[in-house]
């Protein structure tokens, strides 16, 4: 199997690490930037409400623009905390004219308990996001329905949680993330919240999901940079995992070793 060639695309943009990385949270602009290098990520997203909130900053977004630069790796602009569809749009049109790039993952939030993505709004923001000239990635829940009508407004792509942000639960609902893999049989799928351990990650890559999206599991280990590594690496697995061809579950023993035919004995025969 030759993983060179196991590329994939976000817009026509070839990609060949699976692993999107978030930046928030970690304890210092160093310790990110080695995170970021350990990972291999080729996407990075930063949070431009969270950006403004702080300002007086502007080293640890010019850290990240280097690092970037640096790994050729590209931004993913998001609109975290927004609530409205409307404040998701002027959101994304402030970071296209921040940082050059029509790329935008778009997340309007419905409950702040759950932090669950908002459909009627989510829709209503990607459709004129769209209409505006932007690439949208959309942080959407695992309903099918929600998810069709997105692809048809013309998203690229989906991003539906594993499980809330930031909870580390892994994927809650498997069926739901694999009925999406099988009714999107071309749509490209990242699995988006919620992650907590590599093992999770390899079990979304091992069912045929495209890419993971990450951050809360990284920025808050004891050791990021060595996580950071520990998630490639993960991922890297899940995916020639699938490719291979895991073994599907059955309710029934099935001998590894014949039991029938013409017997043999180990040793010398008396």
């Amino acid at each position: 199997m030759n993983e060179i060639t196991d590329t994939w695309s976000v817009a026509g943009v070839p990609l060949s690490s699976r692993f999107l990385l978030g930046t928030a949270g970690y304890p210092s602009p160093q310790v990110l930037r080695d995170a970021m290098l350990a990972s291999g990520s080729q996407v990075v997203t930063v949070g431009l409400k969270r950006q403004l909130a702080a300002a007086g900053d502007n080293g640890f977004v010019q850290m990240i623009l280097d690092t970037l630069k640096q790994t050729g790796a590209r931004l993913l602009p998001n609109t975290a905390g927004c609530a409205t569809a409307r404040e998701a749009v002027q959101l994304a049109h402030m970071a296209r004219e921040l940082y050059g790039t029509p790329w935008i993952k778009l997340e309007v939030v419905g409950d702040e308990y759950t932090l669950q993505p908002d459909p009627a709004e989510l829709l209503e923001a990607a459709r004129q996001l769209v209409k505006d000239g932007f690439t949208v990635l959309p942080y959407c829940t695992d309903d099918l329905v929600t998810c069709k009508r997105l692809l048809d407004a013309g998203c690229p792509l989906l991003m539906p949680w594993g499980a809330p942000i930031g909870s580390g639960q892994g994927l809650v609902n498997p069926f739901a993330l694999r009925l999406l893999r099988e009714r999107l049989h071309g749509a490209t799928l990242i699995v988006d919240a919620g992650i907590g351990a590599p093992s999770h990650a390899a079990q979304a890559l091992e069912m045929g999901i495209d890419a993971v999206l990450l951050n809360s599991a990284v920025s808050r280990s004891p050791d990021p940079v060595r996580m950071a590594g520990a998630f490639r690496l993960a991922i890297e697995a899940g995916r020639a995992a699938y490719r291979a061809g895991v073994l599907p579950k059955q309710d029934f023993a099935t001998a590894t070793t014949p039991v029938t035919g013409n017997s043999f004995l180990l040793g010398n025969a008396p």
